[in-house]
């Protein structure tokens, strides 16, 4: 888990942070520089100045579903504003499908009693009501580090037979890996048993289940993995025969549900970050072999949860490098098989004071909206403001929501990342992102098993420096030109103009999502990743408004058209747009354990456990 200033914090992944230019092969050196106009508007570039890049869909190819409760988000017990009407409505607006509380290395130490909370309004039925605001499905992490079975079956009782909730899914544990058990045994994960082996969390996880599992046998258990490719995995600790996976599941396989991977990938420029969800398909392989071994005649029933992933270890965490890395990640696991992705975090806050990347103030704050806070006298936009990776995110509602079908789709250059969906009315959706931060690119787009409808096509687009999304009616099926670091939906029609009214009603952006009922995590079935080992740490400090003013509606968008654009919260006419679902993984650094918890003047700060080891990445644990 990341630093979480706001529950926990995370490490920065080694390496220098100052960026190196990713050219796009190709590019010509004189193009014309794209201007980006108003809040997130029209874009000025010439489509024959900027280079080609074929990008290929193949519409009758399926890869699986969008999952029901696929997009997620971490929320945190020292959150104090996760039930703010603006946050749920802001949450709500970005198709958030599952919440993951009580959050990060904080579940280690959080015991759930009614009441429990180290902000007012943030115990276990306060963030239930803000789920049911949002729409929203919980994903709960029972206390290993200093919690018992029994605790964890009273807390399935309150929730599903005292209460009615129907919580589904049930982690045991966050990171036990980072126990101390490898290394010098110091860690960042609160672990109190005097056996800290994966023989040991194996053998209490059977017991958690079956704790569990007699209160209520509906309820789905995951058990915590390393991520494949990242710190600890193969790691063999003396003493051990095998490493942390393999022992887990040897022993656990038939008690569990679902594997959980924390997906941390960093990269020392924004071009490494934006190239590493092209690990992820070798990552849940992996996973996927060692399910199949180990859980018996129910493997492909088990699911893959990535339950935390962000930019953090990057040179981004809130500027459009980041913005773009989101969608990207979701998707890709997607496409490959996990049925959940939560991106950390709501709030977070940070120790680090702002950077400047690719010309964009960075806030080095792992949060999707801003705490307001102050950072050696330079302060982050008002409380509630979004970043970039908010947008990033909400991005998804114009691709898909849950049911529709997740097709193939390639891109001629790694520059250009390319996802497609068909939807439940029979369109085809296309997101296309231009990974260069200096230029313009064509894309050249050609179909199977899809005609499309000629002339001008719906586009759904975040630009760099903006505070909305933009629908246009710009380019063609065939054709379109994608300013820079930009991401940029095609709603098709079928040539055919046989669309039907989508299943789940009108598909906008501010759209409520399906209401809360309980449902499978599951897509469909195939790889994993690595990831860099990060930590959390403290809650947000109070924050006032957006963009400078309160909002009330869930967006910054603008409602006045740019150009040939419009706010996307006031759609083009016959756009269709609507919620989706989200998830992450990481590599490792050990950290000594050490929580803190203050509250203050209304605001809390949990600062995640971090002291330790740099030595597996090289990081300064002061920077975390």
């Amino acid at each position: 888990m990341p630093p979480n200033n706001s529950m926990t914090t995370r490490p920065p992944t080694g390496g220098g942070r100052r960026l190196r230019r990713r050219a796009i092969s190709g590019v010509v050196a004189t193009l014309a520089a794209a201007t980006v106009l108003g809040a997130g508007g029209a874009v000025n570039a010439t489509a024959d100045a900027a280079p080609a890049v074929t990008v290929t869909v193949d519409a009758g190819a399926s890869l699986g579903t969008v999952p029901d409760t696929g997009l997620g988000l971490n929320t945190g017990f020292g959150d104090g504003n996760m039930g703010d009407a603006t946050v749920s409505s802001l949450m709500k607006a970005a198709g958030v499908r599952q919440l993951r509380y009580p959050g990060g290395s904080g579940a280690d130490f959080f015991h759930w009693k009614p009441g429990s909370g180290t902000a007012p309004a943030t115990d276990f039925d306060h963030f239930m009501a803000t789920a049911k605001t949002v729409g929203a499905q919980p994903i709960l992490t029972a206390n290993y580090g200093s919690g018992t079975p029994q605790e964890a079956a009273e807390w399935v009782k309150y929730a599903n037979v005292d209460k009615g909730y129907g919580v589904k899914y049930w982690e045991i544990g966050n990171e036990v890996y980072g126990n101390g058990h490898y290394g010098d045994g110091k860690g960042w994960e609160q672990d109190d048993h005097a056996d800290k082996s994966p023989t040991a969390y194996a053998t209490n996880l059977v017991a958690y289940s079956k704790a569990m599992k007699a209160v209520d046998p509906t309820v789905k258990i995951g058990a915590v993995l390393t991520t494949p490719g990242g710190w600890p995995d193969t790691v063999k600790a003396p003493g051990d025969s095998a490493d942390w996976n393999h022992t887990v599941l040897s022993i656990a396989g038939n008690s569990i549900d679902f594997v959980i991977v924390h997906w941390y990938p960093g990269g020392s420029t924004t071009a490494d970050l934006l190239n590493t969800p092209g690990k992820i398909g070798s990552a849940t392989a992996t996973l996927r072999s060692l399910i199949a071994t180990y859980a018996g005649s129910h493997a492909a029933s088990v699911e893959i949860a990535v339950t935390e992933t962000d930019a953090v270890g990057s040179p981004a965490l809130t500027s459009q490098a980041a913005a773009l890395f989101a969608p990207d990640t979701y998707m890709t696991w997607f496409e490959h098989g996990a049925a959940d992705v939560d991106w950390w975090n709501l709030h977070n806050g940070t120790d680090q004071a702002p950077t400047t990347v690719n010309g964009q103030t960075d806030y080095q704050d792992g949060g999707v909206l801003s705490v307001g806070g102050c950072v050696g006298g330079k302060c982050q936009p008002p409380r509630e403001t979004p970043y970039p990776t908010y947008w990033g995110i909400r991005s998804l509602t114009a691709l898909a929501q849950p049911g529709d079908t997740i097709v193939k789709a390639s891109s001629g250059n790694p520059s250009v990342a390319v996802h497609a969906v068909r939807s439940s009315n029979g369109g085809l959706n296309v997101m296309l992102i231009n990974k260069d931060p200096a230029n313009p690119v064509t894309a050249s787009l050609s179909y199977a098993g899809y005609k499309p409808a000629p002339g001008a096509v719906t586009t759904v687009s975040y630009l760099k420096g903006g505070t909305a999304l933009t629908t246009a009616s710009a380019g063609t099926a065939a054709s379109q030109t994608l300013p820079p670091y930009s991401i940029t939906t095609l709603q098709l029609k079928p040539a055919d103009g046989k669309t039907t009214a989508s299943t789940t009603g009108t598909r906008t952006t501010s759209s409520a999502p399906a209401a809360a009922t309980p449902t499978s995590l599951r897509s469909s079935g195939a790889a994993g990743a690595p990831g860099a080992k990060p930590t959390h740490g403290s809650a947000p400090a109070s924050q006032t408004s957006a963009a400078g003013g309160p909002q009330t509606d869930g967006t910054t968008a603008a409602t006045t058209p740019v150009g040939n654009a419009v706010a996307h919260d006031a759609p083009a006419s016959g756009a269709s747009i609507g919620p989706l679902a989200l998830t992450g993984a990481g590599s490792v650094v050990t950290y000594g354990i050490a929580a803190i918890i203050a509250i203050a003047a209304g605001s809390v700060l949990m600062m995640r456990r971090r002291n330790a080891k740099a030595v597996h990445r090289g990081v300064n644990p002061e920077d975390c």
